[in-house]
């Protein structure tokens, strides 16, 4: 898998972080325990700081980026669906941020969040928590979050799907 230093900048990798052999991480970047980060999955922090907490998944096709003045932050056991791109935002802990969905600079999406697929929630919006930001531009629908599995399932599911990776993933060619 290829992990960089950029310069002084190394990224920091929990030992119990699945990392897929192609997945890109580069410079500031931390991954906590059993975080798994996904085939094709960038993490990209050359101007500043991006951080996963635990349990959570960077699914394939991710592109994480930040900035000098904002960082990246991921909270613990989120799910962030595959070809998201997160820029200079914070994602609480347990929330979840859908497939092909944009999140840009200065935005928080509060704990049990959801941002709908293909959403683009743009600088400076507040994902309340148990809310839902659906749609381009991303609307806020306060109190959508009903169904715990929605957040718990994902994320629980892919914990345990970096372990099989860990374990069993192995190239044949």
């Amino acid at each position: 898998m290829p992990i960089y230093a950029l310069g002084d900048d190394i990224p920091e990798i929990h030992p119990d972080a699945y990392i897929s052999p192609d997945a890109v991480i580069i410079g500031r970047v931390r991954i906590g325990a059993r975080s798994s980060i996904w085939p094709g999955a960038v993490l990209r922090g050359d101007d500043g700081d991006i951080s996963v907490g635990e349990g959570t998944s960077i699914q394939d096709g991710s592109v994480l980026h930040t900035t000098v003045a904002w960082p990246t932050v991921v909270g613990s056991n989120c799910t962030i669906g595959h070809i998201v791109h997160l820029e200079a935002c914070i994602i609480e802990d347990g929330a979840l941020v859908g497939n092909g969905a944009v999140v840009l600079h200065r935005v928080v999406v509060c704990t049990g969040a959801v941002v709908g697929s293909n959403a683009v929630v743009t600088a400076g919006t507040i994902v309340p928590a148990g809310a839902m930001a659906l749609g381009v531009p991303a609307r806020i629908k306060e109190n959508a979050v009903r169904d715990p599995f929605l957040i718990d399932g994902p994320a629980a599911s892919y914990v345990a799907r970096a372990e099989r990776y860990r374990t069993q993933l192995r190239r044949i060619d």
